[in-house]
């Protein structure tokens, strides 16, 4: 399995907006991502469901500055 095959496995969360945000980053914009993006997504992967449902919502913001750019990028892209 490749490893954005991997990634894409680990983007299935408990919720379909979840999926459709993490997923959706994945697709469109993980291959222009630096290497440093894309650690970033690869740890923010294993983070726990509410903790990245409070960030993506714009409930609470991570105390990472990586987490917190990434999910910032995120949100806009799907305007939340």
């Amino acid at each position: 399995m490749s490893a954005e095959a991997r990634l894409r496995w680990r983007c299935r969360r408990g919720t379909r907006e979840l999926d459709a945000l993490l997923g959706g980053w994945l697709r469109d914009c993980y291959a222009q991502a630096d290497d440093q993006r894309r650690a970033d997504f690869d740890r923010l992967l294993d983070v726990q469901d509410p903790d990245l449902w409070d960030w993506l919502m714009g409930h609470s913001v991570p105390a990472d500055s990586g987490f917190a750019a990434l999910v910032d990028e995120i949100r806009a892209r799907h305007r939340v």
